[in-house]
């Protein structure tokens, strides 16, 4: 019989049953990443697949891509990549859960090439072992086990469409939407709870935290200097002159915060030296070590950002350690290599000079928080972090500029990146609103190893004017300045900054990107006086 017109013959609805596909594929996914987690609290932080493929997303991050996600997302770029990834998965997921319901055999196939890139990710890592694939191959199998019992349990379209290339299921017997969210229930239920099991297991293993805890670093033979009065600016917003733990910036390659047992560090210095030395933790806190106020800087930081700071370090001069190894008369860089793999390209003669180059143990008083390098780490004043300020560290291999490169130098970055003179305005804060007469301005400026002789400020691209500069504690520290401006009118102002070291005079007004070697250009803040 022949529909008529008025009531024509309702279509076979695909969609339906196409998204209970994508969502068994998704719910698939998610338990084979958390089977993989259960079973990976058993071995290394590394073998874990989530981890493992943040950190190779990572390393074949285009360098445009990485700079946006620093500057726009700042020290939350990780939670960011992680929101990236679960997107990813999720929509690749999707497709293989509906492929999965047209046909079974390429459902799996799709898990099984998801599993292997994700072993691959694993074993590529460095200080992985193809036994750290273990976790990834249990989950994907678990994965594919899961994803059967959910494609099984998928209601068809009216049409009695087919399922996995199967004929359609007699009506009594066809799954239900009940029967599927049951199952999926189940699974999220299931999924949570080993994610969450194998977190409580990794972290009832792990004693890096209880031996930090208890940890009671050594007195410095040679304490910090007594910090001078004023060095805090006046003007009421600017940031605090030192740094805390809590509020230090973080930017490195690290998803994950290695694990290290202090007890067992070691760090090895080789290459082109005389004699191979090697330092054990215990060896460190034994030497003389050296406590210093030093400003770190990042690459990363635009103008006017927030990626410095201030902070008390304790730790043993690097040029110590060199002396005992010797280093070869045409050696020219040090190759320093954490544990996860990162590694940065610093200058020899920078690590020999009289500069205060730490392998730093104590920051403000305690040990290193794991999330900026615990046990050990190098500081390095008057560089940018990613040539000098390796987290985590573990060798050290003397060699030459034209012979090694490194993490970031192998994407472009520069060999060598001395910090740029930088003058930050941080009062008023940008499209602040503040009452009409005399405005308050106050910031920070940097210029490690040459330290700041200056800070001029201009209202509405007007005359520079001499700004107040603090106190100064040393040269490798910033240095905070203020400044009042006259009675400004209601309406939109503009306010710019320029620093001066004794080196190489005031502050360029050319703007550069980050990329290659550090930002440069006069900040420019607006506000609105009412």
């Amino acid at each position: 019989m022949t529909a008529s017109p008025k009531y024509p013959a309702r279509r076979p609805r695909n969609l339906p049953a196409l998204l209970y596909a994508a969502l068994a594929g998704i719910l698939a996914a998610g338990t084979v990443l958390a089977a993989a987690e259960l079973a990976g609290s058993f071995f290394t932080a590394r073998a874990r697949p989530l981890i493992a493929l943040g950190s190779t997303f990572i390393d074949f991050t285009p360098l445009w891509l990485k700079n946006f996600a620093v500057e726009t997302f700042g020290t939350n770029d990780k939670a960011a990549l992680f929101a990236g990834m679960a997107l990813t998965i999720a929509v690749l997921a999707a497709c293989a859960g509906i492929l999965a319901h047209r046909r079974w055999g390429l459902g799996v196939a799709a898990v099984l090439i998801m599993g292997a890139v994700i072993v691959a990710c694993v074993v590529t890592r460095a200080g992985t072992s193809p036994v750290d694939a273990i976790p990834t191959v249990l989950g994907t199998a678990v994965g594919i086990g899961v994803l059967r019992g959910l494609i099984r349990r998928t209601p068809a379209a009216e049409s009695g469409e087919s399922r996995g290339g199967r004929s359609p299921a007699p009506l009594r017997n066809r799954p239900t939407r009940r029967g599927f969210f049951t199952a999926a229930g189940l699974t999220v239920i299931a999924g949570t709870a080993a994610a969450a099991g194998g977190r409580a297991i990794a972290a009832a293993r792990n004693t890096t935290a209880s031996f930090r805890a208890a940890l009671k670093l050594p007195a410095a033979a040679d304490p910090a200097s007594a910090l001078p009065a004023g060095l805090q600016s006046p003007v009421a917003g600017v940031t605090p002159w030192l740094t805390s733990n809590a509020d230090f910036y973080r930017i490195d390659t690290a998803l994950s915060v290695p694990e290290i047992d202090a007890e067992t560090w070691e760090l090895r210095i080789h290459g082109m030296v005389e004699e191979e030395v090697r330092i054990s933790f215990a060896e460190l806190l034994a030497s003389p070590l050296i406590e210093r106020h030093l400003t770190l800087t990042c690459v990363s930081n635009p103008l006017g950002g927030d990626l410095a700071g201030t902070a008390k370090w304790l730790g043993l001069p690097v040029r110590e350690l060199l002396a005992r190894a010797r280093p070869a008369a045409d050696a020219d860089m040090v190759l320093s290599t954490s544990v996860d793999g990162f590694s940065a390209s610093t200058p020899l003669e920078v690590l020999q000079d009289d500069r205060d180059a730490l392998l730093a143990v104590g920051m403000n008083g305690e040990p290193l928080p794991p999330v900026h390098g615990y046990p050990v780490r190098m500081v390095v004043p008057g560089l940018y972090g990613f040539v000098s300020a390796t987290k985590w560290i573990v060798d050290m291999e003397v060699t030459r500029f034209d012979a090694q490169t490194a993490y970031w130098t192998d994407r472009g970055w520069a060999q060598k990146a001395p910090v740029k003179t930088m003058a930050r305005v941080e009062v008023p804060a940008s499209f602040a609103r503040v009452p009409a007469g005399p405005v308050d301005v106050g910031g920070t400026a940097w210029s490690q190893q040459r330290g700041i002789t200056g800070v001029e400020v201009s209202i509405d691209n007007g005359d520079w004017q001499p700004a107040v500069l603090a106190a100064e504690a040393s040269v490798d520290t910033w240095r905070q300045w203020s400044f009042r401006t006259d009675d400004l009118s209601s309406g939109n102002h503009t306010v710019r900054a320029r620093a001066t070291d004794p080196q190489d005079g005031v502050q360029t007004g050319a703007r550069a990107d980050t990329v290659p070697d550090g930002a440069s250009g006069w900040q420019s803040v607006q506000f609105m006086v009412e």
